[in-house]
């Protein structure tokens, strides 16, 4: 299993707003990833109330997003929730390759929405007392692999194979669990925290180390001015902290370029 080093600390920084000034406005169409539909909604806020441009968000699984770009889906930038995907594209020649870096990295977390079901350590997966377990399907979806990687590692997959539940990604598994369709569910950490709000439910953060990074890198798929210009304000100090606010770590490089 890899062993990436990443920090979640920002760096105080100031917004170059000046870089921003288009002499156009654009529309900016971005497929992202689901698991980052809240902070990305007021990251795209933020830049459109400082610049003329529309920031088009489609939310969907990585998995998804990336066959519809292969597919020719107008997508200008792609925010996934893997490094594999926008790798792959940009291989294929599909994307441009030097705008292609880690805007955050994610962290799964076992939730419940009962308080008193999931304890500090994640006993229960172990136990095997509940009817339901959501999940992401693991064949498309970066939270979903994550999930399995943890099952196999306290030596559950199989055995808990009849009581897993399959989203088509980590948004769908979260609402399993929120409407009670499963008693837990692991889901991604960005959707369980609200920065200045006590998490509600049940929960066991589970430790890194028990899955392989889920390291989300962003590419540009069309250079348009005003798409790369989105694409470097997710990287500046004020964007990225609102990423750590929903739970997201930031990568060590990401982080000490916010300091240079």
């Amino acid at each position: 299993m890899r062993n990436w080093k990443y920090s979640s600390a920002i760096v105080p920084g100031t917004f170059f707003w000046a870089l921003f000034c288009p002499a156009f406005a654009e529309d900016i169409r971005v497929a992202a990833a689901s698991n980052i539909a809240v902070p990305m909604q007021s990251i795209a806020a933020a830049f459109e109330s400082n610049t003329s441009h529309k920031v088009l968000l489609s939310f969907g699984s990585t998995g998804k997003h990336y066959a519809q770009i292969r597919h020719g889906a107008p997508f200008d930038l792609f925010f996934a929730a893997d490094e594999n995907s926008p790798e792959r594209l940009a291989s294929e020649g599909l994307a441009v390759p030097d705008t292609l870096y880690t805007y955050a990295v994610g962290h799964l977390v076992l939730w419940s929405r009962d308080k008193s079901i999931v304890d500090s350590e994640g006993s229960i997966l172990a136990e095997g007392a509940f009817e339901r377990l959501a999940m992401a399907n693991p064949k498309h979806a970066p939270y979903g692999r994550a999930a399995r990687e943890v099952l196999e590692s306290l030596g559950t997959w199989d055995a808990l194979q009849k009581q897993i539940v399959r989203g088509e990604n980590v948004t769908q598994a979260f609402q399993f669990v929120a409407t009670g369709n499963a008693e837990i569910g692991l889901v991604a950490y960005s959707q369980i925290i609200r920065p200045g709000q006590e998490i509600s439910g049940s929960w066991w953060l589970v430790p890194d180390s028990m899955y392989n990074p889920i390291r989300q890198q962003a590419v540009l798929i069309h250079d348009k001015p005003a798409a790369r210009r989105f694409l470097e304000f997710v990287a500046e100090p004020e964007p990225q902290r609102i990423l750590v606010d929903f739970g997201y770590g930031i990568p060590l490089e990401q982080s000490t370029r916010n300091a240079d």
